[in-house]
């Protein structure tokens, strides 16, 4: 009995930490993307020979998403943080948002940081829902 609660105590703090997820409307959404350029991101492989990958995103360093109780909330846009693009037909998109695009009335994006992982381009128009998740 005694040796379950060290493993126990010390996996704790993953079972009470979780991801905060927040919502932003279409229209704030091109909004705050009105001054964004274009960037390359380097991120380095975890591993020896720690190789840099690039992968085109945006410029933003933080967003005005809403919270759960519809509060506004700034938001710091990290490696980490993901997006959820839940379209008309209800299909989901997931991907980080440091590489959220918008070009000619479309979403771009890429699944990893690793390479250029791209998702297939989201009409605005065809956007019902968007969720910003803060790892």
């Amino acid at each position: 009995m005694k040796n379950i609660w060290l493993p126990a105590l010390f996996l704790m703090p993953l079972f009470l930490t979780s991801c905060a997820t927040y919502h932003i409307s279409t229209e704030s959404l091109v909004q705050q993307f009105v001054n964004t350029k274009p960037e390359r991101k380097y991120i380095y492989s975890p591993s020896i020979p720690f190789v840099p990958f690039s992968v085109k995103g945006n410029d933003l360093i933080s967003i005005t998403c809403l919270d759960k109780n519809g509060k506004e909330a700034i938001i710091e846009v990290t490696n980490r943080t993901s997006v959820r693009i839940t379209k008309s037909d209800s299909s989901r998109t997931s991907f980080y948002f440091n590489t959220l695009l918008i070009q000619d009335s479309t979403i771009t994006g890429s699944k990893t940081h690793f390479f250029e992982a791209h998702i297939k381009p989201i009409r605005l128009r065809d956007v019902a829902r968007i969720e910003v998740q803060k790892s």
